[in-house]
């Protein structure tokens, strides 16, 4: 059995959290059992994710969204103190990892997002590179930004927001996991024809209409539902320990 400081040298070398300035913490967030039996990965830190991992007998979570954040208020009260009490009574180790888990090119949420929806990254865009710019794995495309809305919709199973252009055809395709909205106009400046993300603010209604680039947002949460159990199961199949991914549903 690997103890939690190899499981915690393993994701590193993997995610290299050393090369992204991060809203938060990367790496062991709550400090659990010394040897490691079992990994739960899922999304979130939430209460419910925690309860699901000790009903799971789990002794270990990877998550992409953590408990801390730059900028939180540090008092250990509310929600916080409750899933903090959850995971001490239990002896559970936390694992968090946000921005690399969303930069990682083959086993993180954008790397993994492009292969659920059929996409091939050609290149990297955007701050510190977590946009992907890429095509259609399938030679026909997508005939418009509509289309591939409605693909998006069948593969992830949840409604997409369409704004833009919605029947010409695509043929560069950005993304950008969960809530980049701020990537868009570095989408829009490396070429791209649509740019698919999980949230829409405002503003990028109008870019979208002014700068003839369709936006498809597909919610934060069913954009990253990919990465954490890819990390998580490439690093259980190195230390031969069992995994187990649960989604909590999040309409958000």
């Amino acid at each position: 059995m690997p103890n939690r400081i190899q499981l915690l040298q393993a994701f590193d070398d993997l995610l290299q959290p050393e090369r992204f300035k991060d809203y938060g913490p990367n790496g062991l967030q709550v400090e659990g059992t010394v040897k490691v039996r079992k990994i739960v990965s899922g999304v979130t830190a939430s209460r419910a994710l925690i309860e699901a991992a000790i009903a799971a007998q789990a002794d270990t979570i990877f998550v992409h969204h953590g408990l801390f954040w730059r900028g939180q208020d540090g008092r250990v009260t509310g929600w916080l103190k409750q899933r903090l009490a959850l995971l001490l009574a239990h002896d559970i180790n936390l694992f968090a990892y946000h921005l690399p888990l969303d930069a990682h090119p083959e086993l993180g949420n954008n790397a993994q997002l492009g292969l659920k929806l059929g996409l091939r990254t050609l290149a990297r865009f955007g701050e510190q590179e977590l946009g992907f710019l890429g095509e259609a794995l399938d030679p026909a495309g997508f005939s418009s930004a509509e289309a591939l809305a409605r693909h998006i919709e069948s593969v992830l199973n949840r409604p997409v927001a369409l704004v833009g252009p919605a029947q010409r055809a695509i043929k560069k395709i950005a993304w950008c996991s969960g809530g980049a909205q701020s990537y868009f106009e570095a989408a829009i400046a490396a070429g791209a024809d649509v740019f698919i993300t999980g949230e829409m603010s405002e503003p990028q209604a109008h870019l979208a209409r002014e700068c003839g680039v369709a936006y498809l947002a597909c919610g934060h949460h069913a954009s990253e539902r990919y990465g954490a159990p890819a990390v998580a199961a490439h690093v259980a199949a190195q230390f031969g320990l069992a995994h187990e991914f649960i989604d909590i549903d999040n309409p958000a």
